[in-house]
């Protein structure tokens, strides 16, 4: 069982991670690749990524084994700002503190049996090294997440919806107590079913929650306890998955018969809001072909367009949302935060932390 224990001040710093992080998402997907369970959510997204897969699991196996500790620095912080700033920052890990969790990665290897030779590179700084890093988890991000991104953004985002409204309606307190059942809030100390016994402090220092899609059963901490507290835990998934529909990431396509393919890439690549530019690259098409697109669903009444200054940025109408979400509405209140956030481009930035297991 993990126990993380609160004070006052921690619970004034409880906070909601922004959108989903791209190399938390990329990670755990890796773990769903290898397992057999949640076939309902994940059974067609293994068929459809093993087949753009093109070796990266060899390296990545070595790394993040299928049960139990992998590295801290393999999912920093700024995989919230995208993988390209997330990859940047695992990069730039300090050689000692990589030495460190190799290490402990070798000690819970079966048997200890030692990692392969080129990890050795990693400790030294070898850039030969990180570059065959950085480029398998590139490969694999781009076969096995970034398909399904738009999707995995709508379902971190439905379970931010939930957790929002417990605390307008209650809190801090509530907030906790809203989470997945294998998380139980009994103040001041939250538990969670865990593969090990294990105290979390936090010591002043807050918490961020991280949904995510690719995480199943139970929650993930960092082993270091002296980085920022982060607790990523699984998104709810819906009753037709539960029931045993395919309604994952590789089986949402009823959108595009609907509305036929690249508009619903489009509407799909809009999200919570982007540029012109923004939604032809998210969706691969061109920019007059974006701008078309947009158009017609402006005049349709899914998305409204905001201009300011030299910029125009789209974003879903409720209606629009309700039809990407599969009927969930967000409330008018995180409608307009969206607009604004897109404007301000806030640059949040999270001191570094480092995971456990899956």
């Amino acid at each position: 069982m993990l126990r993380i224990h609160f004070t006052g001040a921690d619970l004034a710093g409880v906070r909601m991670a922004a959108r989903p992080d791209a190399l938390w998402e990329t990670v755990l997907s890796f773990h769903r690749l290898r397992d057999r369970r949640g076939a309902p959510v994940y059974g067609e997204w293994r068929s459809e990524t093993r087949t753009r897969l093109n070796g990266e699991t060899r390296l990545l196996g070595a790394l993040v084994p299928q049960r139990g500790y992998f590295p801290d620095f393999l999912t920093p912080p700024e995989g919230l700002h995208g993988l390209d700033t997330a990859l940047e920052a695992v990069r730039a890990t300090p050689p000692a503190r990589i030495h460190t969790e190799l290490a402990l990665l070798g000690a819970s290897r079966p048997g200890s049996a030692p990692l392969p030779g080129w990890a050795a590179g990693l400790a030294e700084g070898r850039p030969e090294t990180f570059s065959r890093l950085l480029g398998a988890l590139r490969g694999y991000h781009r076969a096995a997440v970034e398909p399904y991104w738009a999707y995995i953004q709508s379902q971190v985002e439905a379970d931010r919806a939930v957790r929002g409204r417990a605390l307008l309606d209650g809190g801090a307190d509530e907030l906790l107590a809203s989470l997945p059942p294998t998380l139980r809030w009994r103040s001041p100390v939250l538990e969670a079913d865990y593969p090990v016994d294990r105290d979390l402090h936090l010591d002043g220092r807050g918490l961020l929650l991280q949904p995510s899609f690719f995480c199943r059963g139970t929650p993930v901490v960092y082993r270091d306890p002296g980085l920022p507290p982060v607790l990523v835990y699984p998104v709810t998934h819906t009753d037709a998955q539960a029931a045993g529909e395919p309604c994952g990431p590789g089986g949402a396509s009823s959108l595009g018969r609907l509305v036929g393919h690249t508009r619903s890439e489009v509407l799909r690549a809009i999200g919570h809001g982007g540029t012109t530019s923004e939604l032809a690259r998210r969706a691969g098409v061109s920019l007059a072909s974006a701008s078309q697109h947009a158009g017609v669903l402006r005049d349709a009444g899914l998305v409204v367009t905001l201009r300011q200054g030299s910029s125009v940025l789209h974003t879903l109408t409720p209606l629009g949302a309700a039809l990407l979400h599969g009927g969930a509405q967000p409330r008018p209140k995180q409608q307009r935060q969206q607009h604004q956030e897109q404007f301000r481009q806030p640059r949040r930035r999270y001191a570094r932390n480092g995971p456990v297991t899956s």
